[in-house]
């Protein structure tokens, strides 16, 4: 029911005092308790709220007013509480004609109500009301600030990006709460906000102080008519005043209630639980699009998950799959999670050091054995995808625009990205990104300053788990978050500063939680076997200029010609947000300037561009190379290993916001003209760079030598298999065969992060020997060489470095030139077990 039709059913008596001609005499606190069949109590409410209410705010007329909303009950409750309005007219009634729930009564009662201040209390005083004194202080302004303005500290000013970026029209955050809920216990009930249903503790706004005008603002905007009311009108009040615009504070409840509740007709619970879904209908229809989204990226692999491969994804589904079985193989065998010798024999893999995101992979190990990797790989992206788009979502709905499908407009941008669908191809730890969000979140409220040790705490335990599903993506946000921080000292010194202390304190408090949680991990993957301290990525890691401009290959106007060759690889086309998109949001900046939020906002975007050119910049079209900003950074600990031209996916989230602000301002604008303009420019921002399906191919099938079991013959219990050729970052379907056999046997070379050299500088797969070099030139078109005794005398020593049990030469191109060359360097002619030429080398 709407607020005015709940106002047209109800009976208002008596009121307070009026001036002749004129409306109601505002009072300063009204108190609004809804009831149903509560005649047996009511007097006694009534009597011990005006006993606390004389001594606390005095007697006189306007000092306060008890309006109790009778939910059409069939009982005395009416008569009762009229008996009492009419010893005093600071007491009044309002009924509704019909029982209708308590969010019908508490909307009608907010309705009626003049006071400043708005108290809601439950007819049975389970909270007594000496309790208003733990709440009034939270409520109350600052010395020497009028009552009647909104407080705005600097310290919340320049930490609430919403301010910086709000649509015109947007309220800003204030400093101050507006509503303060009393809080008696159940954190999850409050959390899914199903207050006064019975079998459910009342933990919202069964005791509440609010605002009166934000209070009866937001509760005319309410349309649930049950107890989910509460948790709708605090959603609203958060919505409109910002994200500190509610409080909760400790309160007790009674010793002795004034009697036992009256009892609501059958159900209650169910029509709970049915408003608390309409009130999440939004937020859920917007979840189910991304879902839909992300699946529609992966609906190729979906299709035949055994047969599929996503075709650019090069070695990188191989290797994650591999990531995700060989987690599962150590934890449910009790072994080490953290290191394994299952490739890379003899030396092994340090598993920390690799992008083994044990965040997921772990939890996830019941899916793993039950499905098999490849669902679990799918099951990542698809999920992860999603819910990264709704955490950005949440964030940008939460402190930027009041429109919901503006909001989830910027979290698709922000997740469907071009940079992000790149890496979709096989870089989860880079898509699934759900948790940057609540980091950014948590940073913004500790620039508040309000609960400074809470939210350290929980910035230290995301920060911890973020380290466990990407730890480069979280170094990439914090550059992100440090730029952003420099821009707004910039843009506005005084602001910046006064939040620069609560944000240092909690940060503090965030690094004292987090290291003890990560300190061995770290531990190992910096200084345990086979760590290393950089990466060796070459000279074209940083984007080129023009990749800003272009598409992406999986762009709907993108170029996959194009793209290559302004990209390392398919799955680090970094950039490509295309010159509309670009200009779009040089638009929205130059239309939002005059806000320090977004001259920070384009200051950091700006910073993130220019340092993912990376160190040299080659000037397109001419010969001329200019130093970049990532010169600065490129050999500091910990930035040596990034990809550079990852930076620019900074921009992603930042983009997501300046959409999400122009859509909002445009559905609010009032004239038509601006309304449709602004959408269609957005329309023609977005549209160049939606997300194509990405494309999949064939697998190679495993080779049966290896599915039948056959390899248990040839290859004992510390010993490694040796494929032909070794796997490395160019062919690792060995990888694969290794997952079909779960681990049943180890691998020469592989597909990993490890070190190569005394230096222990970071490379891609196992050190190369001689042997693996001649098998992979040879199966890439090199002419074999003669089988001299220094090439045998090689060839023994390699095998034997390898721990090697089996050479394994499945079928595939010069096989025939692959099976002279080593039946000349190993001195014997091979068996042919099923598919497969296979020559015995290790101990018999």
């Amino acid at each position: 029911m709407s607020a005015a039709n709940a106002d047209s059913a109800a009976t208002t008596l008596p009121g307070p005092a009026a001036a002749p001609g004129g409306p109601a005499a505002p009072a300063g606190l009204s108190v609004v308790v809804p009831a149903y069949r509560d005649g047996h109590r009511i007097r006694a409410t009534a009597a011990a709220l005006r006993e606390h209410l004389d001594s606390r705010l005095g007697t006189g007329p306007g000092a306060w007013e008890l309006v109790v909303a009778d939910d059409g009950s069939d009982d005395d409750t009416a008569a009762a509480v009229a008996a009492e309005a009419a010893a005093d007219p600071r007491i009044r009634l309002v009924r509704l004609d019909a029982p209708r729930g308590e969010g019908a009564a508490l909307r009608a009662g907010v309705a009626a109500s003049t006071g400043r201040r708005i108290l809601l209390a439950d007819a049975g005083l389970g909270v007594p009301p000496e309790e208003l004194d733990r709440l009034e202080p939270l409520l109350a302004p600052p010395a020497g600030l009028p009552a009647d303005r909104d407080p705005h500290t600097p310290a919340a000013e320049a930490a609430e990006a919403a301010e910086a970026a709000e649509a015109p029209g947007t309220p800003g955050a204030s400093a101050l709460p507006v509503a303060v809920l009393g809080r008696t216990g159940s954190r999850l009930v409050r959390a899914l906000g199903i207050p006064g249903v019975p079998g459910f503790r009342a933990d919202t706004c069964a005791f509440a102080l609010l605002d009166g005008d934000r209070a009866r603002a937001a509760f005319a905007a309410s349309t649930l008519d049950g107890p989910a009311v509460d948790a709708e009108v605090t959603r609203l009040l958060r919505r409109e005043a910002g994200p500190g615009a509610v409080a909760d504070a400790p309160v007790r409840r009674s010793a002795a209630p004034t009697g036992p509740p009256g009892r609501r007709p059958a159900g209650g619970r169910r029509r709970a639980l049915a408003d608390l879904w309409r009130l999440n209908a939004g937020g859920l229809a917007v979840a189910g699009v991304f879902l839909a989204l992300s699946f529609y990226l992966f609906h190729g692999l979906w299709a035949d998950l055994d047969g599929r491969y996503l075709r650019d994804a090069l070695q990188d589904q191989n290797q994650w799959e591999w990531f995700t079985g060989v987690v599962a193989d150590n934890v449910t065998h009790l072994r080490n999670p953290l290191f394994t010798t299952a490739q890379g024999m003899p030396d092994g893999v340090n598993l920390m050091a690799n992008a083994t995101m044990l965040g997921l992979n772990v939890p996830f190990i019941p899916i793993t054995l039950l499905f098999g990797e490849t669902v679990t790989f799918a099951l990542v992206l698809t999920l992860g995808m999603a819910a990264s788009a709704w955490t950005w979502y949440w964030l940008i709905r939460r402190r930027f625009v009041r429109s919901r499908w503006a909001a989830a407009a910027g979290g698709a941008l922000a997740a469907f990205a071009p940079p992000m669908v790149s890496h979709a191809n096989g870089h989860p730890n880079f898509v699934v990104l759900f948790m940057l969000p609540l980091i950014v979140d948590r940073a913004l409220r500790l620039c508040e300053g309000r609960r400074v040790v809470r939210d350290g705490v929980l910035l230290g335990l995301f920060a911890a788990y973020q380290i466990f599903i990407g730890e480069e993506p979280l170094l990439i946000a914090a550059l992100g978050m440090l730029l952003f921080c420099l821009a707004y000292l910039a843009v506005d010194r005084r602001r910046a500063l006064a939040a620069a202390r609560p944000l240092a304190r909690g940060l503090a408090i965030a690094l004292a939680v987090c290291l003890p949680l990560v300190a061995v991990p770290l531990y190992w993957q910096f200084l345990g076997p086979q760590s290393y301290h950089s990466v060796l990525h070459g000279d074209n890691a940083g984007n080129s200029p023009r990749a800003l401009i272009e598409y992406a290959a999986r762009s709907l106007f993108g170029d996959a010609e194009t793209a290559a060759r302004l990209s390392m690889n398919t799955t680090e086309q970094n950039a490509f947000y295309g010159w509309p998109l670009l200009a779009f949001g040089t638009a929205v900046c130059v239309w939002l300037w005059r806000r320090p939020g977004i001259r920070a906002l384009a200051l950091t975007g700006t910073a993130a561009l220019l340092l993912s050119l990376g160190p040299r910049v080659r000037l397109p079209l001419t010969d001329i190379v200019l130093p970049g900003p990532w010169a600065a950074l490129a050999h500091a600990p910990l930035f040596e290993s990034v990809i550079e031209g990852r930076v620019a996916m900074v921009c992603a989230p930042i983009l997501g916001i300046l959409l999400a602000l122009a859509l909002d301002g445009a559905a609010r604008a009032r004239v038509r003209e601006l309304r449709t303009l602004g959408l269609l420019a957005a329309a023609a921002a977005v549209i160049p760079v939606l997300p194509l399906p990405l494309a999949v191919r064939d697998r190679a099938p495993v080779p049966a030598f290896i599915t039948s079991g056959a390899w248990k013959d040839y290859v004992r219990e510390g010993e490694a298999l040796v494929p032909v050729p070794l796997p490395d970052p160019g062919q690792a379907d060995a990888l694969h065969w290794q997952v079909e056999a779960d681990f049943g046997f180890r691998l020469a070379g592989g597909y990993f992060n490890g070190p190569w050299g005394e230096e222990r500088i970071g490379i891609y797969g196992a050190p190369p020997r001689h042997l693996s070099n001649l098998l992979r030139d040879v199966r890439y078109g090199a002419p074999a060489p003669e089988a001299t005794p220094e090439w045998r005398e090689q060839a023994r020593q390699d095998l034997a470095h390898w721990k090697a049990g089996a050479v394994v030469l499945p079928s595939q191109d010069r096989a025939e030139e692959l099976r002279s060359l080593l039946t000349g360097l190993l001195g014997a002619e091979p068996e042919r077990v099923r598919d497969a030429w296979v020559w015995r080398v290790g101990r018999r």
